[in-house]
This record gives structure tokens, C-alpha cells and sequence, in this order.
């Protein structure tokens, strides 16, 4: 079997290093040793696992990607970069035919959307790559088709704990906001309780500190309107390897799209899992 090569966008930053280490590790692929990075990344050597790789600065994007197209020939990219950059990265990928998996939450996901649809392209994007919360999460979406306004009367809170460097509310506690809505309970992206104080989530949540650079613990919380009955749901996630396995698994599942000529689709990770 040929390896899938890929290229990981965002180094130096803490997902993207897990996710290049699996990449390296994983005999299905094999990594570029290139990685297109931020306007504010002025050291442009980098290492993973001892391979080095060369970090390109956005001035820097369109001479190296035509490069390493004409090097390479086809290949995936993952992308876990900034909020900031989403759709101005989306759109460069569109623009020269490079399929892609988008890990990095943010950004304007309508327009995300529509980049992927009107291209020549496919693309697996998603706010979650961790399966096994993928899959909690199709259970409260069957729950919210199936059962609306099964909480309606309770009280809803939702808080989250990520490490300090993530910049925006969580994109798996955005997504159940809609769920719990049409259960019946108003609440608001705005009313997630988000945490991103060290010193706060290792005294008072019991994140533990050699986790504390790299963690995602959620909690939802329903309670009735007489307080007799209270339903908690809970995923805690310590590190960042169970998202690094499934990008991986998305990158074998869009390339298996590609092969095929499909173009201008969004897949979901729901799709990685149901393959």
C-alpha cells in the first residue's frame, strides 16, 4: 500500500506537534518536512521526533506550496493553526487543489463551508476529532431529533476547562449548546463557563498538572425546576493523543474520497466514524 503523504500546518504549536509525531509513527503516511505557519513564528527551524522541518510564514505561502506540490504530487494537509486563519486558510487550499482536514475551531464556519462546496476539492472538517466524543455527541443529537423538549423546565449549565493557550469556547461544547436547545433549555454559546486559569483547573477542577498544557474537560449539568432530579454528563480528556489518532483516521478516510474524484463535499467526522 502506497503511504498517504500529508502535510501538518500550525507547527510549532502543541496539537500540531502530536499530531506530526503520530504522523511519523504511523506506517499508512508520510510527513512533508514542511509546515505553513503564523505571521508571528520568527524562529523557521523546527523538529519533530529529531526530523527537522521548515516552518513558512504567510509572506512566504504561495512560492513554497507550488514547490512542494511539484515535489510531492498529491497530498493531505491538516490544519491546526489559529481561529484567525481558518477561512483565509481554507480558501489558499481551495485555491490550489489541496484537499484537507481541518481541525482548528473558529473562524466563520458558513463561509468555511461554502469555500469547500464551490471548489474542486473535499475536505474533513470538524471542531472534535476525539471519536469516542464524536460519538457521545451523535447520541445527544439522535436524543435531540428524537426527543425534543425531553429537559424542557431545566436548568442548564455547561462549563469546560482547556489549556491556557486556547484562544476560543470550545467547538464540542458549542455543538451541544444545539442539542440541549432543541431538548427544550434556552441557553447560549455566551453562557458556557470557560476556564483557562492553571492554578484554578489543577486546585479546583483536579486537572492534573503535568496535563495542564494540554487537557479538555466538560461538564453538563440539567437540573429541574424543583430540584429533585439532576442529570450530569462528563467527558474529561487528558493530552492530545486521542485527537491526533483520529485526524489520522480522517486523513485516511478523505484520501480514500479523493482517489474516488469526489469533489466540493464537507465530510464530518460522524462520516469517519460511519465508513
Amino acid at each position: 500500500m502506497n503511504r498517504i503523504k500529508v502535510m501538518v500546518n500550525g507547527l510549532p504549536g502543541n496539537m500540531t506537534n502530536a499530531v506530526a509525531k503520530h504522523v511519523i509513527h504511523d506506517k499508512r503516511f508520510d510527513l512533508i518536512p514542511q509546515s505553513l505557519t503564523g505571521p508571528e513564528i520568527t524562529q523557521l527551524s523546527h523538529a519533530v521526533e529529531s526530523i527537522p522541518i521548515n516552518l513558512i510564514t504567510p509572506g512566504n505561502h504561495k512560492h513554497a506550496i507550488l514547490e512542494i506540490i511539484d515535489r510531492e504530487g498529491p497530498f493531505i494537509s491538516i490544519d491546526y493553526t489559529h481561529p484567525s486563519a481558518v477561512n483565509g486558510n481554507a480558501e489558499f487550499y481551495c485555491q490550489y487543489g489541496l484537499p484537507f482536514v481541518m481541525g482548528t475551531t473558529g473562524g466563520d464556519r458558513k463561509r468555511l463551508e461554502e469555500t469547500v462546496v464551490t471548489s474542486s476539492i473535499s475536505a474533513v472538517i470538524a471542531p472534535n476529532m476525539a471519536k469516542q466524543i464524536i460519538g457521545f455527541q451523535a447520541m445527544m443529537e439522535y436524543a435531540a431529533e428524537c426527543f425534543p423538549d425531553l429537559f424542557k423546565g431545566y436548568t442548564l449549565s455547561i462549563k469546560e476547562s482547556h489549556q491556557k493557550g486556547k484562544a476560543d469556547t470550545s467547538g464540542t461544547a458549542s455543538v451541544m449548546v444545539g442539542c440541549f436547545n432543541a431538548m427544550g433549555v434556552p441557553f447560549t454559546v455566551e453562557d458556557i463557563k470557560k476556564e483557562r486559569d492553571p492554578k484554578v483547573q489543577n486546585s479546583e477542577w483536579g486537572v492534573p498538572e503535568k496535563h495542564l498544557g494540554g487537557h479538555a474537560w466538560h461538564t453538563y449539568t440539567l437540573v429541574s425546576d424543583d430540584k429533585t432530579v439532576k442529570f450530569e454528563f462528563t467527558h474529561n480528556v487528558n493530552g492530545r493523543d486521542v485527537y491526533a489518532k483520529g485526524t489520522l483516521d480522517a486523513v485516511e478516510f478523505l484520501n480514500q474520497k479523493v482517489i474516488k474524484g469526489v469533489k466540493g463535499k464537507v465530510f464530518r467526522m460522524m462520516d469517519v466514524l460511519a465508513r
